[in-house]
């Protein structure tokens, strides 16, 4: 069975862990592959709300192996912090039996948080994503297959300490990196990770002949993309599908399904140019009903207008095969809704984005207006989900004005909606059958 990528197709929080838990239940394998905890994935399971920055959301689905793949950065104190958390509230500690660690992974030490905590320009979440990162193309990072090598290793130890610290001093930080906490934090970690450090390439390859069904599971959005996004005020790795089987160790032959999630308006935490943004009573209501506050930092998100010009761009750098429609239920109870379908920049009518941060920053958008439906309570909302699906509705169960909104995302991305969300809850989604 070939692999399925779940991939943001904005500026990330679109609601990827909800829909990698659901369909997790028909999977082997759910991966990570890029990212590090600067991203938060919120699965509802009735009353009980799961948040996760390093496990896959898949960890729900007991039959599910879980990897933390070769393209992701990790910080091992807030991984054993979640799997604490998850051994707390339901007795099973998955190391070694169905969660591994890529030994081609990345790891992140106090002093990349450290570092990172010097940015005042990104607005970075500060967890050493990007000085880890850094490390690695830089060719002198810590990889989790490598923690064995170094632990003896005084010299290692005393140089790299002395590399981290003149890095500090550079950056104007007083903190220092002292050699025996060095020593002791790598022995820590190869001590709790050592039973789970694997080739985890080598074992989805094997799955995946074996026609098992792997999900590869991003972070962030397309937006943040290192290479495709709004640099400079992006993430540091590749969140796009061209690195989802580079970043599992796996070739991209493997993949077929590739599905955006994206919200039916749009969101963004941090710095930079969101043209459609709203500060007004409609930003209000969508960061209100919507609960947009970052899983991760807590952040207040940015809410607006849902961006086509945006989505098209994601589009073609991801080639997605369907459309995950988020949080359609937040537009309930607006007269009006807007769809931007291009920008003017300067006086001139543009369908495309800017490359340049700044140019964006000047962009207005233009855009479409169409009829608003009604709003409903979340108990209404997950009834008409569960309705829609055990009648085989698809989306025709909803409001005709919500229905004329999905058709017309639909038309202007040109990808199906494979599903509808109507809520947080894991079954307040509405399978598309026609996809």
């Amino acid at each position: 069975m070939p692999a399925t990528v779940v991939l943001g197709a904005q500026w990330g929080d679109e609601g990827k862990g909800k829909l990698v838990d659901r369909i997790a239940e028909q999977a082997t394998w759910v991966v990570r592959f890029q990212g590090g905890n600067n991203a938060g994935h919120t699965v509802v399971l009735g009353e009980q709300v799961l948040k996760f920055h390093l496990l896959p959301s898949g960890i729900t689905r007991k039959e599910c192996n879980l990897v933390l793949g070769d393209g992701m950065v990790i910080d091992p104190w807030v991984l054993d912090t979640e799997l604490n958390g998850w051994k707390d509230s339901t007795g099973e500690d998955p190391r070694g039996d169905r969660l591994f660690i890529s030994e081609r992974a990345h790891v992140i030490l106090p002093y990349h948080c450290i570092l990172d905590g010097q940015d005042k320009k990104i607005g970075t979440t500060g967890r050493g994503i990007g000085p880890t990162y850094a490390d690695k193309i830089n060719r002198i990072g810590l990889r989790f297959g490598d923690l064995a090598e170094v632990s003896g290793d005084d010299e290692w130890i005393h140089s790299t300490a002395n590399r981290m610290n003149a890095s500090l001093a550079a950056a104007g930080c007083e903190d220092r990196i002292k050699e025996a906490d060095l020593k002791s934090d790598v022995a820590w970690i190869l001590k709790s990770y050592a039973s789970c450090i694997a080739n985890t390439g080598l074992m989805l390859d094997n799955a995946l002949k074996l026609d098992e069904h792997v999900i590869l599971e991003g972070a962030q959005g397309c937006l943040l993309d290192i290479d495709q996004g709004t640099f400079p005020y992006v993430t540091s790795s590749v969140t796009s599908r061209g690195n989802a089987g580079h970043g599992a160790g796996i070739h991209p032959g493997h993949v077929k399904d590739v599905i955006g999630i994206t919200k039916a308006y749009i969101t963004r935490v941090g710095h930079g140019a969101m043209p459609t943004e709203l500060e007004d009573e409609v930003g209000d209501h969508l960061g209100t009903i919507g609960h947009e506050f970052g899983t991760t930092t807590g952040r207040k998100r940015r809410c607006g207008w849902f961006d086509a010009v945006v989505m098209r761009h994601a589009q073609r750098v991801n080639g997605f095969t369907g459309l995950a429609l988020t949080k359609l239920d937040v537009l309930g109870g607006l007269d009006e809704l807007n769809i931007c379908v291009a920008y003017e920049l300067d006086g001139k009518e543009i369908l495309e984005m800017p490359a340049s941060a700044t140019a964006l920053a000047r962009c207005n958008p233009i855009y479409i207006t169409m009829p608003g439906f009604p709003g409903h309570s979340l108990e209404e909302w997950l009834a008409i989900a569960k309705k829609a699906n055990t009648e085989g509705a698809g989306y025709e169960a909803l409001p005709a004005a919500a229905q004329l909104y999905i058709k017309k995302i639909e038309a202007l991305v040109g990808v199906p909606c494979t599903s509808v969300g109507v809520g947080p809850d894991r079954d307040a989604t509405i399978d598309c059958v026609d996809a």
